[in-house]
């Protein structure tokens, strides 16, 4: 029986180590941040990160360029408030099914798509995007189309003998809620890519055709990385509708699609972590540039441009040339 080696376990508990670290942090930030409007923007970064790494997951290991995150994201918010409004489920039981619909919808899509790569397959993602924008803005009978959905409550008060109540009114316990199941998710998928799960993915994103030779079914593990990101994308979108307690089909537009894309990109695709970081920076940056008004978006997309320009392999590939040139020496150990 093999043994994992030194290394791997060192790797392994240098990880459990920054998950301390990252559960430290979001426990920390609600203290420091005490304004509404930015306690707001911290759970829209906590979003913003579950549909980035579950992009990521499936872009960045798998090598499948998805651009229909925005379907997912809204099947996720439509589903589970439909499921809440009109069928009166829990909202919990209503969150799972809204989940495993996106899910399913991404293993759906995996199935019509398992033949095409590059941008074949970005073109059929982007299809389904527009496809599910349309049912949701004009299926007016179930989602009310551009009139909106309004009165959306957030998810019910949960309370333990002994212990105060929590209530997600509470846009402190709101944002413990939705980044202590992001910090969950990003946990799993981590431990997922460096398992043999991640080394399959990747054998399929560097070269289908000789993973196949290995025994690897790969539309099998595409249509599971497919699931694995949309599911995730369908959570956001679970926690999305409560937090706004409204919701519009132009949420749930193409554009956001590229959006996470951008999030992805700018942080480094197939790092994982990257992809937290690009979520971070590109929702924040717009909210400090804000007072500068429409100049913002000017400077905004020069940022973006330039950072895809000047570091090709985000933010994460920055840091590490970054450290190689401060300290050579540790890096040729």
């Amino acid at each position: 029986m093999s043994k994992t080696s030194p290394n791997a376990a060192a790797q392994s508990r240098e990880r459990r180590v920054w998950y301390l670290i990252a559960a430290v942090i979001v426990a920390a930030l609600p203290l420091f941040v005490t304004d509404s409007y930015w306690r707001t923007n911290l759970i829209v970064c906590a979003l913003n990160i579950l549909l980035a790494i579950g992009l990521d997951f499936v872009l960045g290991y798998a090598g499948q360029l998805n651009l229909g995150q925005s379907a997912f994201y809204g099947l996720g918010a439509y589903s589970s408030t439909l499921l809440v409004l009109k069928l009166g489920l829990p909202f919990w039981a209503a969150f799972a099914i809204g989940t495993l619909m996106a899910g399913a919808a991404g293993a759906l899509l995996s199935f019509f798509a398992v033949r095409l790569r590059g941008h074949y397959l970005a073109i059929a993602s982007l299809g389904f995007a527009v496809i599910i924008y349309q049912i949701l803005l004009n299926w007016i009978s179930l989602t009310q189309g551009p009139l909106g959905i309004y009165g959306i409550a957030p998810p019910p008060t949960v309370a333990f003998p002994g212990l105060p109540q929590i209530a997600f009114g509470d846009l402190r316990n709101l944002f413990y809620l939705t980044a202590g199941f992001t910090l969950i998710v990003y946990v799993l998928l981590d431990q997922m890519v460096h398992s043999p799960i991640g080394e399959t993915l990747t054998a399929i994103r560097e070269d289908e055709v000789s993973a196949a030779s290995l025994g690897i079914d790969g539309p099998k593990w595409k249509a599971f990385a497919f699931a694995v990101s949309s599911a995730a994308a369908g959570a956001a979108g679970c926690f999305y509708a409560p937090l706004v307690g409204t919701l519009v089909p132009d949420a749930f537009f193409v554009s956001e699609s590229f959006m996470i894309l951008a999030m992805v990109i700018v942080g480094g695709m197939g790092t994982l972590v990257g992809p937290v970081f690009g979520a971070v920076l590109l929702t924040i940056l717009p909210e400090f540039l804000r007072s500068l008004g429409d100049m913002r978006l000017i400077i905004y997309g020069a940022s973006v441009t330039l950072a895809v320009l000047f570091m090709p392999g985000g933010i994460v590939e920055a840091f590490h040339l970054l450290r190689h040139r401060l300290f050579p020496e540790g890096e040729m150990r």
